[in-house]
């Protein structure tokens, strides 16, 4: 399973954003020159992130972006499943989608279950706090 530079770019984002926030937002073209990432494509994911509440924007002059709540609130696995929509590495086990029509006799779907359980498991008690704690 493989996520898109859609999540990577926003957590990163995020991330940088805790280690420069204090009383001043933090202008997007500073976290994009950061990061290494493009502003207009930050833009476009901090649209969705301010309109999903993790963020608050800032106009004018000294504006740019503040996190909506403290750190330790905001859990990665929320970032990362607005940022990719489900986190389901097969669509039979989100719901979506036909899935293979195998389900009530798939005997590997007890593995993929516990993948994505585990990828639950570990992205929603993560708090961007800790992952803007330590490099790893």
């Amino acid at each position: 399973m493989r996520l898109s530079t859609r999540s990577e770019y926003g957590l990163r984002a995020l991330v940088s954003l805790v280690h420069r926030q204090g009383d001043q937002p933090v202008p997007l073209r500073v976290i994009a020159e950061d990061e290494g990432i493009s502003e207009q494509y930050l833009e476009q994911i901090f649209v969705e992130l301010r309109r999903a509440g993790f963020v608050l924007s800032v106009r004018g002059a000294k504006g740019g972006y503040r996190l909506a709540r403290p750190s330790e609130d905001i859990r990665v696995g929320d970032v990362i499943r607005l940022l990719e929509g489900s986190l389901a590495p097969y669509d039979c086990l989100d719901g979506e989608g036909p899935g293979c029509g195998k389900q009530d006799r798939c005997y590997t779907r007890r593995v993929w279950q516990k993948l994505q359980d585990s990828i639950e498991d570990t992205l929603g008690q993560m708090s961007l706090a800790e992952a803007a704690s330590e490099p790893a």
